[in-house]
């Protein structure tokens, strides 16, 4: 790559791809820049420090990651297609493979990443529980449902990092994959039964169950 050519996006996103391989202590300048093919003094048209590009980094993350997703899905009208759309998206293919498990992982490692993985997750959940919300659930059932689909969400892409051999169902791109998918979006996604929360109040189990 000529280095007329390295953006600052260039930078941000060889960062990402770093910590995804191995984390806080992988973005290192000197690495990037070869990875760039550029030279280390290239680094500085951009950026003041390495913690100037690990928060660029990291607010790239955010921005392509929870708020364009959020803006994409927001365009839906219907609630189910938002849920649908969410979920597929999020649990389909990833623009840098492992990267998300790789930020919850080293969250403690560095004050940048807890305070934007700290505002990403409270974005994430707060939309899931709105989605949901517009299902129809309660907002008790709509914060529950939205806690369980992000654990599954951080799950489902800890296991394509960890496990792809033993569970290949995680991992994008085979018949099995897209109907282990299919159907966690069914679970996750689907409308609280008809009088959920009169079910509810009355220790019916279809409601309770619909509701998380």
């Amino acid at each position: 790559m000529a280095k007329g050519r390295v953006t600052k996006e260039d930078w941000t996103m060889a960062a990402l791809r770093a910590f995804a391989r191995g984390g806080v202590a992988a973005v290192a300048v000197d690495v990037l820049a070869r990875e760039l093919g550029v030279s280390r003094g290239s680094f500085y048209w951009h950026f003041e420090n390495r913690d100037a590009l690990l928060v660029a980094a990291l607010e790239a993350w955010e921005r392509h990651a929870t708020t364009e997703v959020i803006a994409a899905v927001g365009a839906h009208g219907d609630p189910w297609t938002r849920v649908r759309t969410l979920l597929l998206a999020a649990l389909g293919d990833e623009e840098i493979a492992g990267l998300e498990p790789a930020l919850g992982a080293a969250r403690a490692a560095h004050p940048a990443v807890a305070e934007v993985v700290d505002r990403v997750t409270r974005t994430r959940i707060g939309y899931l529980q709105a989605v949901f919300a517009d299902l129809g659930l309660d907002p008790a059932d709509a914060r529950r449902r939205a806690v369980a689909a992000y654990a599954a969400y951080l799950g489902w892409l800890d296991l394509r990092r960890t496990a792809p051999d033993i569970v290949p169902e995680v991992v994008p791109g085979t018949p099995a994959a897209e109907a282990a998918l299919e159907h966690l979006v069914s679970l996750l996604g689907a409308p609280p039964a008809s009088g959920g929360a009169t079910d509810r109040r009355t220790g019916g189990g279809v409601g309770s169950e619909a509701g998380g």
